[in-house]
């Protein structure tokens, strides 16, 4: 058997097959298997590893500040001396140096006093704060395909809220988690079988259910748009297995390779411990890749990856996006967003937002809803031209250094273009968008 037969049967397999012809369990079976090959596709063109090592940078930058926060929110509620040891949880991957790490972190946040920084070096630190979650909601929203960011309003409470609040929730639940563990009743039914087996099986599970937890807040949270409780759970699932896995994996190989120290030297625990940091932006942004994957399947398929658009797609494009925007406003039938347009109009959101932006630049969408990420028309349906709609796209990416006036020309062409243009004018002038919905 070759290995281009191997290949077709896998294709075959994968992409060939009804799913709704199948029992349930093949049918998910071969739907993840769908969703995994997008996600490895994303992950093989390169730009998650860009996303994955730019929040190394940021993280290294952020780190201290970020911990100085929460530590000062923490103080206010006198579980600030539990950073330690979740830090050392979190940085277990690395062995000896994790705790080296730990100390060295702790320390620069010790140096860190809040209450001494003034007004300028507090306003500083929360910046430094927001510009690190800023940063990895870029990234999520890359992967969901959303090119919306939060307003700067929105932004500034939803992001202390989670600077504020989710280290509060974070340590409440481990120590809920502890102090369960740890009462008479749980002590007394655990020299009791079977429930003492089951009770030591749900302690080497509990890492894994908090790391979920954690994750399926993140992948809910974070990205600009609306994620289901379901596919953010699935990514978390798969995410936090991952964590776990490559966690102990990679404390072996550290554990086994005393050549780093050989070669870095000192080095050696920086360098170990921005590896960690990579793998572990890494296994978050696949998780949100197998979240969004798994909300919108529409997505798995390479024919929705196509961004080139020719110039007669991009006019019918704006026309059809325009009519169902149109259409439902004037109905007062609900509203389009980006992913909402793709699936009806089957055409990549990568590609549409490329129509949607340049209607949105000539005044004739505008953005509305809590997230900003729906549509209505800009302006009264009788007042919005055809003739504009199609010159906004054919424009679009036009810019004053490089546009039709720009180019040295001849007057044959230049008679020649502006003959077009005014068929063009002369055809679609007396007609809008009224008229086209009646």
């Amino acid at each position: 058997m070759t290995l281009d037969t191997i290949r077709k049967q896998i294709n075959d397999l994968l992409w060939e097959q009804e799913l709704d012809s199948m029992p349930a369990w093949q049918s998910f079976g071969i739907y993840m298997l769908r969703v995994l090959s997008a996600v490895i596709r994303d992950i093989a063109g390169g730009l998650p590893t860009l996303r994955a090592m730019s929040l190394v940078y940021t993280t290294l930058l952020s780190i201290v500040p970020l911990l100085a926060v929460s530590f000062s929110v923490l103080k206010g509620f006198g579980v600030h001396n539990q950073i330690e040891p979740m830090l050392q949880q979190l940085l277990a991957p690395l062995g000896d140096k994790g705790i080296e790490v730990t100390a060295q972190i702790l320390a620069f946040v010790d140096n860190i006093k809040v209450g001494v920084l003034g007004s300028l070096g507090l306003g500083l630190l929360i910046y430094t704060v927001i510009s690190l979650i800023k940063k990895i909601e870029t990234a999520f929203n890359y992967t969901w395909r959303i090119s919306s960011f939060r307003s700067l309003s929105q932004r500034f409470t939803d992001y202390l809220s989670v600077i504020m609040v989710g280290p509060v929730l974070i340590f409440t639940a481990i120590g809920l988690t502890a102090s369960v563990t740890n009462s008479d009743v749980v002590n007394t039914l655990s020299s009791i079988e079977p429930f003492g087996s089951l009770l030591a099986i749900l302690s080497k599970l509990t890492p894994y259910a908090l790391i979920i937890a954690a994750f399926t807040f993140i992948y809910k949270l974070v990205p600009n748009t609306q994620v289901n409780l379901k596919p953010a759970f699935v990514g978390a699932v798969i995410a936090g297995i991952l964590w776990e896995s490559i966690g102990w994996l990679f404390a072996t190989f550290v554990a086994n390779s005393s050549n780093y120290t050989a070669v870095y030297s000192g080095f050696a625990i920086l360098v170990v411990f921005m590896i960690w940091l990579y793998l572990s932006w890494m296994i978050l942004l696949t998780g949100s890749s197998i979240a969004f994957y798994y909300q919108h399947p529409e997505q798995i398929n390479n024919r929705h990856q196509i961004l080139r658009l020719s110039c007669r797609l991009r006019e019918k494009l704006a026309l059809l996006v325009m009519h169902h925007i149109a259409d439902s406003f004037d109905r007062h039938s609900g509203y389009w967003n980006t992913q909402k347009l793709a699936e009806e109009l089957h055409v990549s959101s990568e590609a549409l937002v490329l129509v949607l932006d340049a209607l949105e630049d000539a005044d004739i969408i505008i953005r509305t809803g809590e997230h900003l990420t729906d549509y209505i028309p800009a302006q009264s349906l009788e007042h919005i031209r055809l003739l504009d709609i199609f010159d906004a796209v054919r424009a679009a990416e036009e810019t004053a250094r490089l546009n039709p006036g720009t180019l040295n020309s001849t007057t044959q062409i230049d008679d020649i273009t502006r003959q077009v243009d005014d068929a063009h004018k002369s055809s679609l002038e007396d007609k809008t968008l009224k008229h086209l919905l009646h």
